[in-house]
């Protein structure tokens, strides 16, 4: 394959995976409820399976939108209590709002990335068994996991240290309560976004894989 097709193949499998970031961004269907109260955000899904499927700085780039398509729902969609924390133009929200709403979700791509990748080389050289049959199953799983909760844990430490007293006035707690409120946060969103992130992944990635970019041969 020449060097121009290999880039125009690139192209169409990041626009393909850029449209459904989109509509996991966009739309209701980038919400998955597990209960009432726990509802699975689905937006780094892509990020992390760009990252896997295609390469480590399109996993960033991928991650990046996705920060700008966040920016965009929390500015012109009907704000939440607390949707400051993740756009400036809701008071009172300022520069660390866009710190929030996008440097998390590019660095998804990257963690996932560089761990996927690395996983792969690094069990080329393991002569067992086990890890030769399930390289690919295990790396996945560990970069899925770690993109997910590279989102959740850098999103609520920021909004702490960035917007403690004003994240907890808006949903009516006390500054105190709010580290155990966080913590609340990512043990069940949090780990319901990365069970999530997981099956996905592995559902998608290792049929795919085989057909895109040589990802389950490298």
């Amino acid at each position: 394959m020449t060097k121009r097709r290999k880039q125009i193949l690139f192209i169409t499998q990041f626009s393909l995976l850029l449209g459904i970031e989109a509509i996991t961004c966009f739309t209701v269907l980038g919400s998955l409820p597990i209960t009432p109260a726990i509802v699975a955000t689905l937006a780094m899904v892509p990020v992390i399976i760009t990252s896997i499927l295609l390469n480590t700085w399109a996993g960033t780039l991928m991650g990046l939108i996705a920060g700008v398509f966040s920016l965009i729902v929390w500015t012109f969609m009907p704000p939440g209590p607390a949707a400051f924390v993740f756009t400036p133009a809701v008071e009172p929200g300022n520069f660390f709002s866009l710190i929030i709403v996008i440097v998390p979700r590019a660095l998804v791509g990257t963690f996932s990335g560089l761990l996927y990748h690395g996983l792969i080389k690094l069990f080329k050289n393991v002569k067992t068994q086990f890890v030769q049959k399930y390289r690919y199953h295990i790396s996945i799983i560990i970069s899925a996991a770690v993109g997910s909760l590279t989102n959740t844990i850098l999103v609520m430490t920021l909004i702490y240290f960035c917007f403690g007293a004003e994240y907890a006035a808006a949903y009516g707690i006390a500054f105190e309560a709010l580290i155990g409120a966080i913590l609340m946060v990512i043990a069940t969103n949090g780990v319901a976004e990365l069970v999530t992130s997981v099956i996905l992944s592995l559902a998608i990635c290792l049929p795919i894989g085989k057909f895109i970019t040589n990802t389950m041969e490298e």
